[in-house]
């Protein structure tokens, strides 16, 4: 029998946990994958505000599982997070969110869910999680690294009259492509994680493991090659425009899939004890990223795509293909990545190739002050704030 009060705090959660799906499909995560798609004038803002939000949708329920678990019991260990503790770790990182908005710091969501997190587990008496914390730590420090050098060394490869479009950018699919049929899709295979489609060709032919998941990823990639390097004959303008849509509809995939966790992952345990099913919160969480980005993307999108366009098809070519890589990447370890980090560091990296690294180190230090003090001040806030409600001393 379910209490009253767990009830309360479950609807007080989930209104939290909707807020802050809202407020990442509005922000840059439902603005930046077709940004530069619209840039390059290949598609109108609104179409690609109701396109960025069906496949960010489709993307947090593939595969929004994955950084759901690690926000909902990977950050601590030891305790399973309260009622009260979700509430306050909600009401804190949407909290922190709503004042980034208003006083115009850039706060990012990922810091602020994470933080508020592993704070009300230090709360509970938890034991920090070390280990999930260290692969934390390395992607958000290694993200500018290898972003930023990818989108450098992508955008060189493509400004090279050594390697013309024609063989560069059909390099490119094929690699895109070898990332795409790799990734793990729930509607395959029989266990719950589901399979690759790779793996799951893999599973009706009989050679050795390793050679079939080579063999069949070049395949894909010669028929991703072979594909794009036809459409770049008829018409390379147009080929380029349709490359950075299909760029733009997987980035918005991920996007789904990387962040719907921060926003439903703390109230998993809690919707789990009432015996809601983990697929209707990922819908959930999912629809709040589609309403999100279909009510504050086409702002946002007219005011990133004047950038890109500066940018060109080829360096948002070039931005946009490490931003998706990353993405699956912290997928695939279900660590919290800010959507920010990773595509203004890929921006950044492709600015620096073209000659035009008229980036402000000012406003890179503040935004990386303000994502430091984020973190910090969401695990002080949360940790506070529930060792006051539950009347413990320190």
């Amino acid at each position: 029998m379910v209490g009253l009060g767990t009830l309360v705090l479950a609807v007080i959660a989930g209104g939290a946990s909707l807020f802050m799906a809202w407020t990442i499909g509005a922000g840059s995560s439902g603005s930046t994958p077709f940004a530069p798609a619209v840039g390059a004038h290949a598609l109108p803002t609104m179409r690609a505000a109701f396109l960025v939000g069906i496949f960010a949708f489709i993307g947090a329920v593939m595969q929004g599982t994955s950084v759901a678990e690690a926000m909902a019991a990977g950050m601590i260990r030891g305790v399973s997070l309260t009622p009260l503790a979700i509430v306050v770790a909600l009401s804190v990182a949407a909290g922190l969110v709503v004042v980034g908005i208003f006083t115009g710091y850039p706060i990012a969501t990922s810091f602020t869910a994470t933080g508020a997190v592993i704070g009300v587990g230090l709360g509970l008496g938890g034991i920090p999680a070390w280990t999930k914390y260290q692969q934390i730590g390395l992607l958000w420090l290694l993200t500018p690294i290898l972003g930023g050098g990818t989108a450098y060394i992508t955008t060189r490869l493509l400004q090279t009259e050594l390697l013309p479009d024609r063989y560069s950018i059909p390099t490119l699919g094929g690699v895109v492509s070898v990332i795409i049929v790799n990734i793990q899709f729930p509607f395959l295979g029989t266990s719950p994680e589901g399979e690759s489609v790779v793996s799951w060709f893999a599973a009706h032919i009989s050679i050795s493991p390793r050679a079939e998941i080579v063999i069949i990823s070049l395949i894909f990639a010669l028929l991703a090659m072979t594909l794009v390097r036809r459409d770049l004959q008829q018409d390379a303008i147009a080929a380029q425009r349709r490359f950075l849509f299909l760029l733009g509809v997987i980035v918005a995939f991920s996007a789904g899939g990387s962040q719907v966790g921060l926003a439903i992952g703390p109230i998993l345990p809690l919707y789990d004890s009432l015996a809601i099913p983990a697929v209707a919160v990922l819908i959930g969480g999912g629809l709040g990223l589609l309403v999100g980005a279909w009510m504050g993307a086409p702002r946002m999108i007219k005011a990133i795509s004047q950038d890109y366009a500066a940018l060109g098809p080829r360096r948002a070519i070039a931005a946009l293909i490490p931003s998706f890589a990353i993405a699956q990447v912290a997928i695939l370890y279900g660590i919290p990545m800010s959507f920010n980090e990773i595509v203004v560091s890929a921006v950044v990296g492709s600015g620096f190739a073209a000659g035009q690294a008229r980036v402000s180190q000012g406003k890179l230090l503040y935004t990386t002050v303000a994502w430091i003090g984020s973190f910090t001040l969401s695990i002080l806030l949360s940790y506070l704030i529930l060792r006051v409600l539950r009347f413990v001393p320190p």
